[in-house]
């Protein structure tokens, strides 16, 4: 794992979502207003090369787990929350999981957290 820690080893491959470099996020910055809250959040791209960590150490689960979390970088909190409830045993129905599925993957581009909650779905089914 070369590139591990990724902050320290390849640093210029990490980006905000606002597209600042790693380096740009000081305290300094802060305080001056020239880095914002939006410029703290996680990013796809660096938790796709976490993955790729994590596969290289035959972690294979965590890298399918920081997948999908890629995949929610751009989902609302809103509907993750919604999702989140909706997920709990006999908090919704099947359609509606179904709908927030195809949400997912239709207006996300999310198709693994999809799948997840199509196989939910599923199992509310056939209790």
């Amino acid at each position: 794992m070369p590139d591990y820690p990724l902050a320290e080893k390849i640093p210029e491959r990490l980006r905000t979502p606002t597209g600042r470099a790693l380096d740009e996020l000081t305290l300094d910055a802060l305080l001056d207003g020239r880095v914002t809250l939006e410029d703290l959040r996680v990013t796809a791209e660096a938790l796709e090369l976490q993955a790729q960590v994590a596969e290289a150490a035959a972690r294979p689960q965590l890298a399918a787990n920081l997948r999908r979390a890629g995949e929610l970088v751009d989902v609302p909190e809103e509907l993750i929350l919604e999702i989140y409830r909706a997920l709990r045993p006999g908090r919704s129905s099947v359609q509606r999981m179904e709908q927030l599925a195809a949400e997912l993957e239709s207006r996300y581009g999310a198709s693994d957290c999809a799948a997840l909650v199509r196989e939910a779905a599923e199992s509310a089914r056939s209790v």
